[in-house]
């Protein structure tokens, strides 16, 4: 039997996670258990992705970072890869008016240099007409690739010649140098791996994995990863005994 809503627990909102970051799969099983093409999917994965973002706004969450592009995604055949690329452009086209009016600001990480002329040049105007946004970061992972981002953070730390360099330190180099570390991470389909995103900044993120494919991820999904999260005692090494100790 279903809980009713009212059996449902409330979100704790002293103990909101403050970045939360989601690998977004299933979009290609999506479709196929639909008998669809894989872009289907996608599209209906964008439905996913409006809805998350609104939610994360309207309960304060300060940082959202979508899996969009792997720098492995690359590798797919030519044809899905071009119709992502013109998804993508379509969808930050449409989508800008009310990611502006909802005061949301869009960041980048990745390569983006990668990515064909029109896609690129949408994204850096979209990401123009909402810096000045107070709300939301929404933080899209594009032709990213986690190893690859520290390997080039070492290639700019060996070219400044720097010695003796702290973790602090070493952060600044990152693409998320300006944002926290996510306190959640939630990944769709069941799959249990990391896949390449966010090495370095998921040390010590607290891990949700939902069996739900990433088109049917709503707002009631979304919440259920933050009741699980908010069960849990963040320990970052320590014993409980040391966290509570004045």
């Amino acid at each position: 039997m279903k809980n009713t809503p009212a059996e449902i627990p409330a979100i704790d909102a002293d103990k909101i996670p403050q970045h939360i970051a989601i690998i977004m799969d299933g979009n290609g099983r999506w479709a196929k258990q639909r008998y669809l093409p894989r872009i289907a999917g996608h599209r209906e994965g964008i439905n996913s992705v409006r809805e998350i973002v609104k939610t994360c706004g309207e309960l304060g969450i300060k940082v959202l970072t979508l899996y969009t592009f792997s720098s492995e995604n690359w590798s797919r055949p030519a044809t899905e890869v071009s119709a992502l690329m013109k998804l993508l452009l379509v969808t930050i086209n449409r989508e800008v008016k009310d990611l502006n009016s909802n005061n949301v600001k869009l960041k980048v990480i990745g390569n983006i240099d990668d990515l064909p002329d029109q896609p690129r040049s949408g994204m850096q105007k979209a990401i123009e007409k909402l810096k000045s946004n107070t709300g939301l970061i929404l933080n899209l992972a594009l032709s990213y690739g986690g190893r690859q981002e520290i390997m080039e953070a070492v290639r700019q730390i060996c070219r400044e010649g720097r010695e003796g360099i702290t973790e602090k330190e070493f952060s600044q180099y990152l693409y998320t140098a300006d944002l926290p570390d996510p306190e959640l991470l939630i990944r769709t389909s069941g799959e249990l791996r990391l896949s390449n995103f966010l090495l370095w900044q998921l040390a010590y993120t607290e891990i949700y994995v939902t069996d739900t494919l990433w088109p049917d991820f709503r707002t009631p999904e979304l919440h259920e990863a933050i009741r699980a999260y908010q069960k849990r005692e963040r320990r970052f090494g320590k014993v409980s005994e040391q966290l509570s100790s004045p």
